[in-house]
């Protein structure tokens, strides 16, 4: 048994309410992942009219989203930090996300063509956009005794696997890292 896994034997019984106990790892059985992050910066506090109905569109969207899973979404969440909102989101595939940017008896279309309309001239707020297409094979996502997060909470979470293929270069491919010193 690996130290890691001598580590997590007790978690079962410790973890609280909601908590996957252990040592987990996303369960990336796709073909890809597809990382979608984005975001507003607000670049004057006082100019209200200009961020605020980008500020109270990302949260309809991703209601909108989440009442219909059809849509493609398949996890998000939002972070703030000073000036800044970003929402992380995992989505099935590209594809979904252009029909879902584009189709304007959804949220996001009307929205978008609302900031170019009153917003975008202004200066006062910025917004921007991520978009990552990720092989399956090229995705490494660990938790340790943690709710359902991040890629786990998009695609699911199993047990980690022990054995030789412990180290992250290992599993992700690589068989000798530049941060590994040789002698």
């Amino acid at each position: 048994m690996s130290k890691i896994a001598r580590a997590y034997r007790e978690a079962p019984k410790n973890v609280p309410v909601g908590v996957i106990p252990g040592h987990g790892v996303a369960d990336a059985g796709t073909d890809e992942v597809i990382v979608f992050l984005i975001g507003m910066r607000i670049h004057r506090w006082h100019k209200l009219r200009s961020w605020l109905p980008v500020f109270v569109g990302m949260p309809r969207m991703l209601a909108e989203l989440a009442k219909n899973p059809e849509l493609g979404l398949l996890s998000a969440r939002s972070y703030w930090s000073g000036r800044v909102l970003m929402s992380v989101q995992y989505w099935r595939s590209v594809e979904d996300l252009g029909r879902f940017a584009k189709d304007p008896s959804l949220t996001h279309a009307p929205a978008w063509a609302a900031f170019n309309r009153r917003a975008a001239s202004t200066g006062d707020v910025g917004i921007w956009h991520e978009t990552y297409r990720v092989p399956a094979d090229q995705v490494e996502a660990l938790y340790g005794n943690m709710p359902a997060f991040g890629l786990g909470a998009a695609l699911g979470v199993v047990e980690r696997a022990s054995g030789r293929r412990n180290a992250t270069h290992e599993r992700m491919g690589s068989t000798r890292p530049e941060y590994v010193e040789t002698s």
